[in-house]
This record gives C-alpha cells, structure tokens and sequence, in this order.
C-alpha cells in the first residue's frame, strides 16, 4: 500500500491519501482523543502521540498535529498507523456511522436555508475538501450564516479569509437575504 501526503493551507495540518475508499458517505470529525470512540482509524492515529486531531473524509484522512510537535518525528508513524488500520480491515468507524452534516433548519427561512446548502454542497464543500477539510452549515438567523469547520480548516491562518471574502462573498451574491458569516466552534 502507497499512501500519499499532501500540505494543506494550515500547517499544523497533513491529508493523508491512502489510495482506499476512508468513508462510503459523509464525513467524521475527532477534534481529541475522547471523540474517538467509534473510530479504530482514529484511535490507531491518536495512539502515535502529539496528534490533536482527526478527521475522515471519502479518500482521504487529515491529521493535525500539535504545535511543538515536528512532522518529520510524527509523519512516518502516522503513515503506519493508517497502514495498519488498512491491512487489518477494520472499519473507518463502528457501527452506525454519525457522520458529519448539515444541521437541520426548520421555521420561516428554511428556503432560504435549502440554498445555502446547495450552494455549499455544491461549490464550497468540494473545493475544501481537497484541501483536507470541511465546512458544514449550522445556522441561519437575521441574514447571518453560521458554519462550522473542520479538519484542515478548524485552526487554519488562512480559514478566515476563505470564509469572509469566498465563502460570504458566494453566499451574499446568489442569496441576498445573507448579511454575514460566521464561523462557530
């Protein structure tokens, strides 16, 4: 098994291609150790130590790291871990997966809300998917959006920019009920 590494825009952050199919739907996210439960892949990779965060995507796996922690130290046992997880075929998760999603929106802008998620599952989520991460809608109240990021982009230097001049911008231009967005932790 070849499994490639790719940078993403937040370097506390690596994605991991395993070249294997991580999650037949949707997405996880293990921000610490203690969220890990469902997940062998995830505890396998917290077990390497300085890892603060997992998240699984279709193809791809995205480690962070923490701060004091080099990659050249860290890189090679994670790529084992994942190796190991593979070859042991084990599931990405146990038993009903609760994958990641949109939260749901009921009340007088739910039109509103069914576009903002089209637009996010349709332009957003793909391209930040290849940089190792996710964004998921929260809510929606008095014209603010409130997204929820993760993976490479919980943390990232640069998420704030994508979210304000990308992802409002977007957002404001086809929805013109939208004022702002947010993110939330």
């Amino acid at each position: 098994m070849f499994i490639q590494t790719e940078t993403t825009p937040n370097p506390a952050t690596l994605k991991f291609l395993p070249g294997d199919i991580v999650m037949d739907s949707g997405t996880a996210d293990f921000p610490a150790v203690e969220t890990a439960a469902a997940s062998p892949l995830a505890r396998r990779i917290f077990a390497v130590g300085g890892v603060t965060g997992v998240f699984l995507g279709r193809d791809f796996v995205t480690v962070t790291k923490a701060d004091d922690q080099p990659w050249d130290h860290l890189k090679p046992s994670i790529l084992g871990a994942i190796m190991e997880h593979f070859q042991s075929g084990a599931p990405a998760i146990e038993g009903k997966a609760d994958t990641t999603g949109h939260a749901s929106h009921d009340g007088p802008d739910s039109d509103i809300v069914v576009q903002i998620k089209e637009l996010l599952d349709t332009r957003v989520r793909p391209a930040v998917a290849q940089d190792g991460g996710d964004i998921t809608f929260h809510g929606f109240d008095r014209g603010v959006v409130y997204l929820h990021m993760q993976g490479a982009c919980a943390g990232c230097p640069s998420s704030t920019l994508t979210l304000k001049m990308g992802i409002e911008n977007l957002l404001r231009h086809y929805i013109p009920e939208v004022i702002e967005v947010r993110p939330v932790a």
